[in-house]
């Protein structure tokens, strides 16, 4: 068994409030995005781009507008769970100075691509195991990276210019990091907890938490 593998895999964080500010080596940055290019994908369509965002006035851009959506979310909550959000730092957009947004092409091979005819959201899955492959290898670098979700589609597609079609899925914050916590921070902040693999594991047919095996 490669240990090694399980240590990385456990060890991943997505980070906020560690990075350095330092910049990434561009010869571990290119063994990271060429081991994201390396992911599975649906027919061979490997629908993904990575847009490389370093300029200052961009990345202040959307932390601006990311700032703007956790307001909103903040504004839906009530009582214990807005203190515990008020607490929670959602991303690290300025600190990281690194931004990698990484998009879909649904049209990439298209329009025959081999798989996707039943479910089309599998190249939205492919392009998932990209980042999932770009994280983990990340983590082997030392480098970390944070997963920013408070934006809308539209307003990162236009602050990049994003082609019509072409969806952005993620902006991943990646950057040297002093550490890699131990807990995640929502288990930290007692956001959620994680379930134990028991509770997600069924046999032969799906089996509501309620009830027991029959």
């Amino acid at each position: 068994m490669n240990e090694h593998f399980y240590e990385v895999l456990h060890r991943r964080r997505d980070v906020r409030g560690e990075f350095t500010g330092e910049p990434v080596d561009e010869a571990v940055l290119t063994r990271v995005l060429t081991a994201a290019h390396a992911a599975p994908s649906v027919g061979l369509s490997q629908p993904w781009d990575f847009v490389l965002v370093r300029d200052a006035d961009t990345r202040e851009a959307f932390a601006r507008h990311v700032q703007d959506e956790r307001a909103v979310f903040a504004a839906s909550l009530d009582g214990e769970r807005a203190e515990t959000f008020s607490r929670i730092k959602i991303e690290g957009i300025r600190e990281s100075g690194l931004g990698i947004v990484v998009t879909y092409d649904e049209q990439r091979g298209a329009p025959a691509v081999l798989g996707r005819h039943a479910i089309a959201d599998a190249g939205l899955y492919s392009v998932c195991l990209a980042i999932q492959n770009l994280w983990l290898a990340a983590t082997a670098e030392g480098l970390g990276v944070g997963w920013v979700s408070f934006y809308r589609e539209p307003v990162l597609a236009g602050l990049l210019g994003i082609p019509d079609g072409i969806r952005p899925v993620a902006w991943l914050c990646v950057g040297p990091v002093t550490a890699l916590a131990r807990t995640p921070d929502l288990e930290r902040h007692g956001w959620r907890h994680r379930a134990p693999l028991a509770e997600v594991v069924h046999h032969e047919r799906f089996t509501h938490r309620d009830q027991g095996p029959k």
